[in-house]
């Protein structure tokens, strides 16, 4: 196909996961209207867990279903880059666009969080994953009745997270939700604003799952096109698979997590913003690395356990700015990205320090 056809359908894919964000941020918020949930559940549980499909996938797949040692290294790598990106780059991408929104005066420059919300995610993440890295430290042995216990165990906690999470008072109301885009498709712009400006009527439940569904199916499928297309631009221009492998197609997998947190960081529904971020990095902490502990050795080496250090560190980070209170600025988001940028630089400065690199 080429360069330029690559960079055409590269842009193709960013637009469709765009699309499909905005789909997702929209429908997923009705979703929990209508079900009488509070803003946690919505944007720590629905959303987390709904866009981190893509990236689960990939460790369940190459662990349960393919089984080779390569796979299960693929897998490993899969398992423990997905926190590290969502603790590090994920929280950079969201300050940068508080700061951007609010130079455009469109919000102001930092945060307003339901501190519950938040810090029980971070909390809950830093406790769980603190055990699954310290089940792969190579120092000991790890019977399979241990593994499968520890594995069990992260499984039953995440159920106690979510229900913790369930109950939660419902904080938001739908008159602070948009009309469904599901809604606004056959009508007129007319009648549009019309009825935004009389108030925003509520969509029956069968058109809000189809619009969940369709985001879903959306952001999934521009995904896929985006890594395949990444890969084949750094084939062709020549870029070293380890910088391919480890920078660019993580942040692409974990690409509907960064938007659907921009979108809402528009939208000035914070607590949803940041929701979607440390909600999917407590999943991740429980139901991959479960897989991964039972179903593999789950001996870490000096480079995965690096990256898990620094999702640990800037977890950590992250708790000691929301101890002032239930605010947090764009600057302090940003400055979280430094673990990221100096994992990047030690990997690049010293790559023959390296074992083979996350997928």
């Amino acid at each position: 196909m080429g360069l330029i056809g690559d960079l055409a359908l590269l842009a193709v894919a960013f637009a469709i996961i765009l699309a499909g964000a905005e789909l997702f941020t929209n429908g997923i918020e009705w979703l929990g209207d209508r079900l009488g949930l509070s803003e946690g559940m919505v944007g720590s549980v629905l959303a987390a867990v709904g866009t981190a499909m893509p990236e689960t996938m990939i460790p369940i797949i190459a662990i349960l279903f393919v089984g080779t040692q390569a796979a299960e290294e693929v897998g490993i790598g899969a398992i423990l880059g997905a926190p590290f990106l969502l603790s590090t780059a994920a929280m950079f991408v969201t300050g940068v666009a508080v700061l951007i929104y609010h130079r455009r005066g469109r919000r102001k420059s930092h945060l307003v969080i339901n501190q519950v919300v938040v810090g029980r995610d971070l909390r809950f993440f830093l406790g769980m994953y603190t055990v699954a890295i310290g089940m792969g430290l190579p120092f000991f042995d790890k019977p399979v009745a241990l593994r499968i216990a520890v594995g069990i165990a992260l499984i039953l906690a995440y159920v106690w997270y979510v229900r913790r999470t369930a109950s939660d008072p419902k904080s938001e109301s739908s008159e602070q939700l948009g009309l469904l885009h599901l809604t606004k498709w056959g009508l007129q712009p007319k009648a549009v604003a019309l009825l935004e400006e009389h108030g925003v009527a509520a969509p029956d439940t069968r058109s809000i799952v189809i619009q969940v569904f369709i985001s879903l199916v959306a952001i999934v499928v521009g995904a896929q096109i985006f890594v395949d297309k990444i890969q084949s631009i750094a084939s062709t221009i020549g870029v070293a698979p380890l910088i391919l492998s480890l920078i660019i197609a993580p942040l692409a997998t974990e690409l509907p997590e960064k938007f659907n947190s921009v979108i809402w960081i528009r939208q000035r529904k914070d607590t949803l913003a940041m929701g979607n971020i440390s909600g999917a990095m407590v999943f991740q902490s429980c139901i991959p690395a479960a897989i991964g502990i039972v179903f593999t050795p789950w001996v870490l080496n000096e480079f995965a356990l690096a990256s898990a250090v620094i999702a640990i560190g800037a977890g950590i980070l992250m708790q000691i700015y929301l101890r002032t209170g239930n605010v947090i600025t764009g600057r302090e988001l940003v400055s979280v990205g430094v673990f990221y940028f100096a994992f990047i630089l030690w990997v690049v400065a010293f790559p023959h320090t390296a074992p083979p690199p996350l997928p």
